[in-house]
């Protein structure tokens, strides 16, 4: 369940459309009412709101943006205003665009593929090809090294099936073959990756309980201390992304906020991409790990228009 608070008595397109622009206009920007707007509007909600604004004002409202707004409050506002797809296309391009791509920037191409429905990440496929004149999988395998490579386009190229159908025991058969892959430290064989990138989702809960059940430990556990680094951090957050989403994006802000400094980036992305679906299980997982609640980590690690938003998203009334 997601955190985003819409009003009960819903603004039309266009009064929302002239309250922006009234924001915009004069000395200074109201940053407030830009909040109070979008930041209270679900997707549909807010790609009525820009269709409508460049039909009113023949101008672009993510360009209106980009010219009132700055830093890390511009960021978050212009990335939570673009459509999903859209959005998630451009993250994953400028992830490939890293010059050394670490499991940090690669682990968004993962939460794109393995913690969102099959329908959004073929959305982001064709979103991916329009905007940048090239397939998300053209890219992946001119940017990423083996053994990543493999399982990276595996992942976006699949179109797992989205209803509950469990065989349970196909299920025992694959966690023995996970199993078999980890003891002989082949987890970039043709066998892990298949069974990663097709199976649906409910399916591959089933095999990691079964692999539980059967050898004693979590999937992930075993997983530590693989002979490649980098894989054994993809492989874990792919398993927590089809597991468990909440886990992963619940250590991705733990990260962004604990120690020297704050990853504005990772922070914003989770918030902003999470807010609709399940920060309420992410704020849950939060105090169950750092015992602290997520509300008082993100205000004591952000500040002004930036803090504000943040919040409205979690559902802070502001």
């Amino acid at each position: 369940m997601g955190t985003l608070r819409v009003p009960d008595v819903l603004p039309s397109a266009d009064q929302d459309c002239e309250r922006l622009n009234k924001a915009f206009d004069g000395l200074g920007t109201d940053e407030e009412a830009i909040i109070w707007v979008l930041g209270c509007r679900n997707a549909s909600q807010r790609r009525r709101i820009k269709d409508r604004y460049q039909q009113l004002y023949n101008e672009s409202l993510i360009d209106r943006l980009h010219s009132e707004l700055s830093g890390d409050f511009a960021k978050a506002v212009i990335l939570w205003t673009q459509d999903p797809p859209e959005r998630d296309a451009k993250l994953a391009k400028d992830a490939l665009k890293e010059k050394k791509k670490g499991i940090k920037h690669l682990g968004v191409i993962v939460e794109i593929a393995c913690a969102s429905s099959p329908h959004h990440l073929m959305a982001v496929r064709q979103a991916y090809c329009s905007l940048f004149d090239c397939s998300l999988e053209e890219d992946i395998t001119s940017a990423v090294d083996m053994p990543l490579r493999k399982l990276l386009v595996g992942l976006v190229s699949s179109y797992r099936y989205d209803r509950e159908v469990v065989d349970m025991v196909v299920a025992k058969s694959e966690a023995a073959t996970l199993h078999e892959a980890i003891r002989t430290k082949q987890l970039d064989c043709d066998s892990v990756v298949w069974i990663l990138c097709t199976r649906n989702v409910f399916q591959l809960k089933a095999t990691f309980d079964c692999y539980k059940q059967n050898y004693g430990n979590p999937i992930d556990q075993d997983i530590k201390g693989y002979v490649n680094g980098d894989l054994e951090a993809l492989l874990k957050m792919v398993i927590w992304c089809i597991d468990s989403p909440e886990k992963h994006f619940a250590e991705v802000i733990g990260n962004s906020i604990i120690g020297l400094g704050t990853d504005e980036d990772s922070l914003t992305r989770t918030i902003v991409t999470r807010a609709e679906i399940d920060t309420m299980k992410i704020r849950g997982e939060y105090y169950n790990k750092y015992k602290t609640s997520l509300d008082n980590a993100v205000i004591g690690d952000t500040s002004g228009d930036y803090k504000n938003f943040l919040m409205t998203l979690l559902g802070a009334r502001i």
